[in-house]
């Protein structure tokens, strides 16, 4: 199919959508003829994000919502329907990261990462479901991340979260297949992104380097939605040599549990000797 004809008139909500893939995402969107709605926190960020892509005049439309509370994600995703009548497309973006030493990590840590990373995909999921069901159509987009489907060392708090989002929209997937629904997982490795360098705690380092290798955010949006477009469930990217990666650890791969006890080894010692895994 003609991946940009999936989203032209599509409706579609964005959270995490001030930076980052969530902006990203927003941007393609629009370019492919959607109408977004770009969901964040900070009122001022969310504007300023929504601001920058004016020239889409009235298809792109801004929500203050905090993703972590219920009662505003409900709120949010059922005015947005009553106010364009309908809801095509939810990507259940908003995200933290998490990288330190399991026994350094706080009840607090625990809490910010499983409210914001997956609490929040929960709370999207449970509002978008009824309408879509009555609708008979509609697409959850729900970012996981590569370790939602390996176990990077020293991310037990972010995996947790991200297996758990992998999990989740793998069976609705088969579960709601008969039902006219659609459902996909984004599994970004190293993007260009803000989220290195933004703590559990909410709190931005920008000390913090984004890998040289990462992978520019705008190309990666632009190939999740083309796989989005083909209903794709694990959407992986950079594919290469993540995929492969992720197959290594499933069968079993001695070089690729070679690799995961040295990244272990590696993190150990710089978290020991510098109080940082970089």
């Amino acid at each position: 199919m003609n991946e940009k004809a999936y989203y032209q008139d599509k409706i579609c909500i964005v959270t995490g959508a001030n930076s980052g893939i969530g902006y990203a995402l927003s941007e393609d969107l629009l370019n492919r003829g959607a109408t977004v709605y770009m969901a964040g926190r900070n009122p001022e960020k969310i504007a300023k994000a929504a601001g920058q892509l004016a020239s889409h005049a009235d298809r792109v439309h801004t929500i203050v919502v905090d993703v972590t509370k219920q009662e505003q994600v409900q709120q949010a995703i059922e005015g947005t329907t009553a106010e364009a009548g309908r809801l095509d497309m939810l990507f259940n973006n908003a995200g933290i990261g998490a990288t330190l030493p399991y026994e350094k990590a706080t009840l607090e840590n625990w809490k910010a990462v499983i409210d914001t990373n997956l609490w929040s995909v929960i709370y999207g999921v449970h509002a978008a479901v009824p309408i879509m069901l009555k609708q008979g159509f509609g697409h959850i987009v729900n970012t996981s991340s590569i370790a939602g489907v390996t176990p990077p060392p020293f991310q037990a708090l972010y995996c947790l979260t991200k297996y758990g989002v992998t999990g989740l929209t793998e069976s609705l997937r088969y579960e709601y297949a008969e039902k006219g629904l659609n459902f996909s997982t984004i599994c970004p490795a190293n993007i260009a992104t803000p989220i290195f360098q933004r703590g559990s705690d909410g709190t931005v380092n920008d000390k913090v380097p984004i890998p040289d290798d990462a992978y520019p955010v705008d190309k990666a949006a632009s190939y999740i939605l083309d796989r989005v477009a083909e209903r794709k469930g694990i959407i992986i990217v950079p594919e290469e040599p993540f995929t492969d990666m992720w197959r290594g650890y499933v069968l079993g791969d001695e070089q690729t549990e070679a690799a995961l006890l040295q990244m272990a080894h590696d993190r150990r010692v710089s978290f020991e000797t510098k109080g940082t895994y970089y």
